[in-house]
C-alpha cells in the first residue's frame, strides 16, 4: 500500500517547513525502523515542500494508522517538531492517490510558482538518494520513475513552465524593481548547487554579466571555472559581500552564511581601505579592486539580498545594516503569480491519465501470484497428459509430436481468454471477482502455490 505525507506551502508554515527541510537527508532511514510493516520510504524535500512517500506491507484487513504514526513519530524524532503538530500538519493521500498527486508535484502543478522547473529534478533526486540509503522498494522506484515520465510529457505537451519560470526566475522578476540595470550590477551568487546553476542562467537572460560565487563548503573554484565565472575566496568573502549590489544565497548550509556581522565587516574593511590602508586589508582587497566601490559610493550603498535558501542561509539581521533589503522566500511566496488555466487543465489532464494508467498496472500486479497459480496449475495438467500419451506411443516419433505440439497449443487456447479477463477485471477493479472464479472452476488458490 502506498501513502503520502505531505507538508507543502498549502498547509504548513514557513517555519515548519524549514525544520523538515533541515533534517529531511536522515529521515527515511528513521522512518523504516519505526514498524515492520514500513518496506520503503522516499523523502521528497524543497523550500517550500517535505514529502514522505511509504510503501507499507499491512495485511489485508489491518489498518495502516498505527505504521503512519509511528512514521510521523520518526520524523518528529529527526525534525525536532512534536508528533500532535505534525500529525495536524500533514495532508495524508492514500492508495491510487498517491500517484495522482506525485505527478502532479513532479509536473510543477503544485508548486509555489505552477510549471516551475527545478521540482522535477528534486524529485529524481530524492529517489538517488533513497537508492543508496536502501530505502527504496520495487512499487516506489515504479512509482517516481513514471512521475519523471510524465513530468517530461508535460513539460513537452502543454505551455506549463513554457516560459522557463522558477522560482529563482520569479525571484529576480521581484528584483528588478530595485535593480534598475542588471548589466552595471555587481552580483554575489552564494552557493554552488543545482539553484546555483539555474540562478546563474536566470541572472544572464536579464544581462547580469559581473557575477562572482563564493561557496561555504569550498566548491567556488570549480563551479567558477565551469561557468567561466570569478570565485571568491574564505577570506575575501566578506569584502565580496559588502561591496557586491546583489547577494543571492542558494546553499543547503545549516546556518546562516550572510548576517549583520558579515557585511558590517566587510564595510569596514572597504573603508579602512580607502582611510588607512594596511597590508593585511590590501592583500584581500587586491582580487576586488573592481568590485570595491569608491568612498562616496560606499558611503550611500544599497543592497539587496535575496535568500533562496532551505533552511534559510541569511540572518534576519540584514536589514537592520544600512541600506540592506532582504526578499526572503517567504516575500517571493506571497507575489507567485497565479495559474495559467489553460495550460494546467492541459497538464492535469496529462497526469490524471498517467495515474490511471498506474494505478490500472499495479492492479494488475496485484492478480500476478493467481495468474501465476493458474498457469502453474495448467502446466501440471498438460505435463500429465503428455506423460500418459508418451507412455502409450505408438513408436511413431512424427505422431507423438503431433500429440504433444497438439496438446500444449490446446493449452494455450484455453488459457487465453482468462488471461484477457484478468486484465479486464483488474482495470475495473473486480480483481477480488477473477480470483474466487478461479478458485471456483479449477480450485486454484495463490496461496497455496509452491
Amino acid at each position: 500500500m502506498l501513502i503520502c505525507l505531505t507538508a507543502s506551502h498549502k498547509n504548513a508554515g514557513f517555519d515548519t517547513l524549514e525544520r523538515l527541510s533541515a533534517h529531511a537527508e536522515s529521515a527515511a532511514p528513521r522512518i523504516l525502523d519505526r514498524h515492520d510493516t514500513l518496506q520503503g520510504a522516499v523523502v521528497v524535500a524543497t523550500c517550500n515542500r517535505f514529502e514522505a512517500y511509504l510503501d507499507l506491507d499491512a495485511p489485508e484487513g489491518h489498518s495502516p494508522v498505527p505504521a503512519v504514526h509511528e512514521a510521523i513519530r520518526a520524523v518528529s524524532d529527526v525534525a525536532g517538531l512534536e508528533p500532535d503538530e505534525l500529525r495536524a500538519t500533514f495532508g495524508f493521500v492514500h492508495g491510487n492517490a498517491v500517484a495522482g498527486h506525485l505527478f502532479s508535484v513532479a509536473s510543477g502543478l503544485e508548486s509555489v510558482v505552477v510549471g516551475e522547473g527545478e521540482i522535477a529534478g528534486q524529485v529524481r533526486r530524492s529517489l538517488e538518494r533513497a537508492r543508496a540509503e536502501g530505502t527504496t522498494t520495487p512499487e516506489l522506484e515504479r512509482l517516481f520513475q513514471r512521475a519523471s515520465q510524465t513530468s517530461r510529457r508535460v513539460k513537452n505537451q502543454t505551455g506549463v513552465g513554457g516560459a522557463g519560470r522558477s522560482l529563482v526566475r520569479l525571484a529576480l522578476e521581484l528584483a528588478s524593481s530595485r535593480v534598475s540595470d542588471w548589466s552595471a550590477a555587481r552580483v554575489l551568487l552564494v552557493g554552488t548547487g543545482q539553484y546555483a546553476g539555474a540562478t546563474l542562467a536566470a541572472l544572464r537572460d536579464r544581462g547580469a554579466n559581473d557575477v562572482r560565487v563564493y561557496s561555504p563548503s569550498g566548491r567556488a573554484a570549480k563551479f567558477a571555472r565551469n561557468h567561466d565565472i570569478t570565485a571568491v575566496s574564505h577570506a575575501g568573502y566578506a569584502v565580496a559581500a559588502a561591496a557586491a549590489d546583489v547577494i543571492i544565497t542558494c546553499t543547503t548550509a545549516d546556518h546562516h552564511v550572510v548576517d549583520g556581522v558579515l557585511l558590517e565587516g566587510g564595510r569596514a574593511t572597504l573603508a579602512a581601505s580607502h582611510t588607512a590602508p594596511d597590508a593585511s586589508s590590501s592583500a584581500v582587497l587586491a582580487e576586488f579592486r573592481a568590485w570595491c566601490p569608491a568612498p562616496e559610493a560606499a558611503h550611500d550603498a544599497r543592497q539587496l539580498v535575496i535568500d533562496l535558501g532551505m533552511p534559510r542561509n541569511v540572518a534576519t539581521d540584514v536589514v537592520e545594516v544600512d541600506g540592506v533589503e532582504l526578499l526572503d522566500l517567504e516575500t517571493i511566496r506571497r507575489h507567485a503569480p497565479l495559474e495559467e488555466l489553460g495550460a494546467t487543465d492541459d497538464a492535469r489532464i496529462i497526469v490524471d491519465r498517467a495515474a490511471r494508467n498506474f494505478g490500472a498496472v499495479g492492479e494488475e500486479l496485484d492478480l500476478a501470484p493467481s495468474v501465476v497459480a493458474l498457469r502453474s496449475h495448467v502446466q501440471g495438467v498438460l505435463d500429465a497428459e503428455i506423460a500418459r500419451a508418451r507412455s502409450r506411443s505408438t513408436g511413431d516419433a512424427a505422431t507423438d509430436e503431433r500429440v504433444e505440439a497438439a496438446l500444449r497449443h490446446m493449452a494455450g487456447v484455453l488459457l487465453h481468454t482468462p488471461m484477457v479477463r484478468s486484465r479486464e477485471y483488474a482495470r475495473s477493479g473486480e480483481q477480488r471477482a477473477w480470483i474466487d472464479g478461479l478458485e471456483a472452476v479449477f480450485g486454484v488458490r495463490a496461496d497455496e502455490l509452491h
